[in-house]
């Protein structure tokens, strides 16, 4: 029995090994791939089969079996705490179609999980419906799809912040968004500021700060100007301070920067920060602007955090290539539902 339990682990160990250094690996040098959040979830999944293969075949079945149930009961709960969410965001924030995303996601999610059970339970066939199971299972095979993509985005949007990374950057530059008032810096963007103030005082040679944004309509300042005087309030030198206060999106800000770095001499190790959401969709459009740089993240209220990241979702979603092939996997996936609907 010991020898079974060690064999199955010296297996499991070189697999779940693989798997982790593929996916960092990859994580490392191409961070804006999504491809990679597909690997993190097959090294997640990996590391379960490793973990089971320490108890043996029966201990270890059991130990799967409640790995299941756990993730089965979290799935169950995602909604609640979806709509639960959604109500926080409208009550704090106010009513807008922004701000209703995570309550929509967590009665669209709710829906697909209840159809899913009414045809594990069969009770379509209570009701003498035609085809219902097929038409039910559809929908179940829906949800869970664009649930899986959703949350390996966000598994994927928490492991590039938990990456580690030295703190020896030539330059910071920091993501702009809108000021209360027109002026004022908003606790969003003052918790970004604050976190590049963390990354210059940990630096041995202290970089070159970029703060990036322009100025709005209702805008009394560019939001970048904004920054610098938050920067120059808190200890950092005006000669570490460098504006990018012509842009008007992320795509410009990145494109903006890229060119006042490009401009100076010396190294040009650059660190990208934003609030933790964005980050990932940052290090997209950064690739896409040709600029190396690694994408550090400053915290955001939990409550606004679910929101937050369902936009950013929906925006790499609706790109172009990202579209494409979401959507072949998307009939791929749910092809033996299709051929049992057009076959009955």
């Amino acid at each position: 029995m010991v020898d079974q339990i060690m064999e199955n682990i010296q297996v499991l160990g070189s697999i779940f090994a693989i798997l982790w250094i593929v996916t960092i690996g990859c994580t490392l040098l191409r961070p804006q791939r999504f491809f990679n959040s597909f690997l993190l979830m097959i090294a997640i999944l990996g590391t379960m089969l490793f973990v089971a293969g320490f108890f043996g075949e029966v201990v270890g079945a059991y130990f799967l079996l409640a790995c299941f149930l756990l993730v089965m009961l979290a799935l169950f709960m995602v909604p609640v705490l979806l709509i639960i969410n959604g109500v926080q965001m409208i009550r704090r924030e106010s009513f807008c179609l922004a701000h209703c995303l995570s309550l929509g996601l967590g009665i669209i999610v709710g829906i697909g999980e209840i159809a899913a059970v009414f045809y594990v339970l069969g009770m379509a066939d209570l009701f003498r419906i035609e085809s219902a199971n097929l038409w039910i299972l559809l929908l179940a095979f829906t949800v869970f799809y664009f649930s899986a993509l959703v949350l390996s985005f966000v598994l994927y949007s928490i492991f590039i912040q938990i990456m580690p990374h030295r703190m020896n950057f030539n330059y910071v530059i920091i993501h702009g968004c809108g000021l209360a008032g027109g002026e004022r810096i908003t606790k969003l963007l003052s918790n970004r500021v604050d976190k590049a103030i963390a990354i210059y005082n940990k630096c041995k040679i202290k970089p070159i700060i970029i703060p990036s944004g322009g100025q709005g309509d209702d805008e009394k300042l560019s939001e970048a100007q904004a920054m610098k005087d938050y920067l120059l309030s808190h200890g950092v030198p005006e000669e570490h301070i460098v504006l990018e206060d012509r842009s008007t999106t992320t795509r410009e800000n990145l494109r903006n920067s890229k060119e006042i770095i490009e401009e100076r001499q010396g190294r040009k190790k650059t660190a990208l920060v934003s609030s933790n959401y964005h980050i990932y969709r940052c290090l997209r459009l950064a690739r896409e602007a040709g600029l190396k740089c690694i994408g550090i993240g400053a915290d955001v209220a939990l409550y606004y955090w679910p929101s937050a990241l369902i936009r950013e979702f929906i925006a790499i979603f609706l790109t172009k290539k990202f579209l494409i092939w979401s959507l072949i996997g998307y009939v791929v996936f749910i092809s033996p539902v299709l051929y049992g609907i057009f076959n009955s």
